[in-house]
C-alpha cells in the first residue's frame, strides 16, 4: 500500500470538495495544491493526474444528485412538455449547449494557452473582481427565488456566462451564478440553478475527457482514486449545504476578496519560481 500516495488522494478529495461548487476556482487551488504536495509530472503519470480530476470531479457531482435528489426525482416523475421537470431539464440543455459547444471547439488552444499558473491566476483576480461589481449591481431585489421560474432566454443567458469557465480559474460557479444575477435570479436560486447546470456540464466533460485517456493503473494507484472519489463526495456534501445556508444570510463579497488573495499568492510563486508556471 502506498501511504504516501493515499495521503496525497485525501488531500486532493478535500481541496476538491471545498473548492468545486464554491465560487472560488476549484483549478487555481489544485495548482496550489498539486506543487505543495508535488503531485504532478513527472513523478506520476500525467494521464492518471488527468483520471484523477475526472474521478474528484465526479465524486463532487454525486454530492449534488444525492442532496437534490428528491427534487431531482419530483422532476423526472413531470417530464411531459409543459410541467415542470420538463421545463427544468430543458433549461439546463439551453444552458449547457453555449459552453459545450465553444468547449469542443477551443478544448486544444484552451489547454496549450490557457492552462498554466499565470493566467489561471489572473482569471481569479479578474472573476473576483466581476464578483464584486456584479454583485453590488444585482444581488438585491433580483425577484426570482426558484429554479422553476427561469425561462428559457434566461437560462440561454446563463449558459452564455458560463462560457467564461473555460478559461481555467474563472470557476464554473461564478460564472453561472453572474450570469444567474444578470437574468433577474437571488442569490440562492442562482446558486441552485449552477448546481443542477453542474450535473450535464461536468459529467459530459468528464465523460469526454475520460474516452481520451489511455492508461494502465497499478493497485495502489486504483486505492487512491477509490479514497479521492469518497472524500470528494463527503466533503462536497457538507460544504454544499453549508454554502447554500451562507447564501440566506451573506452577500458573496468575502469569496471574491478570498480569490483575489488567492490569485496573487499564485502570481507571486509563478514569478518567483515557486511554482511552475
Amino acid at each position: 500500500m502506498d501511504f504516501v500516495l493515499i495521503f496525497k488522494a485525501v488531500i486532493i478529495g478535500i481541496v476538491e470538495g471545498i473548492t468545486e461548487f464554491l465560487p472560488i476556482s476549484s483549478t487555481g487551488h489544485m495548482i496550489i495544491v498539486e506543487n505543495l504536495i508535488k503531485f504532478k509530472a513527472p513523478m506520476y503519470p500525467k494521464a492518471y493526474i488527468d483520471m484523477f480530476d475526472i474521478v474528484i470531479q465526479l465524486g463532487a457531482i454525486l454530492a449534488i444528485v444525492v442532496l437534490y435528489r428528491e427534487k431531482i426525482k419530483d422532476s423526472l416523475r413531470n417530464l411531459s412538455p409543459g410541467e415542470s421537470g420538463f421545463r427544468l431539464w430543458l433549461n439546463m440543455l439551453v444552458a449547457f449547449i453555449p459552453s459545450a459547444v465553444i468547449g469542443l471547439l477551443l478544448h486544444k488552444t484552451i489547454e496549450e494557452k490557457l492552462f498554466n499558473a499565470v493566467t489561471v491566476a489572473f482569471a481569479l483576480v479578474v472573476g473576483g473582481i466581476l464578483m464584486i461589481v456584479m454583485e453590488n449591481k444585482y444581488r438585491r431585489g433580483n425577484p426570482i427565488r426558484s429554479i422553476d421560474n427561469v425561462n428559457i432566454v434566461q437560462a440561454f443567458k446563463i449558459g452564455c456566462f458560463q462560457c467564461l469557465s473555460l478559461w481555467p480559474g474563472m470557476s464554473r460557479s461564478a460564472s453561472t451564478i453572474m450570469g444567474a444575477w444578470v437574468s433577474g435570479l437571488n442569490t440562492v436560486a442562482a446558486a441552485e440553478f449552477s448546481f443542477f447546470l453542474a450535473i450535464p456540464t461536468m459529467v459530459a466533460a468528464s465523460g469526454y475527457s475520460l474516452l481520451k485517456l489511455k492508461i494502465s493503473m497499478s493497485s495502489a494507484q486504483i486505492v487512491a482514486l477509490i479514497v479521492a472519489f469518497v472524500v470528494s463526495f463527503i466533503v462536497a456534501l457538507v460544504v454544499v449545504e453549508g454554502f447554500v445556508n451562507f447564501l440566506k444570510r451573506k452577500p458573496m463579497r468575502i469569496f471574491a476578496i478570498y480569490r483575489i488573495l488567492i490569485g496573487i499568492i499564485i502570481l507571486v510563486l509563478a514569478f518567483t519560481k515557486g511554482m511552475a508556471a
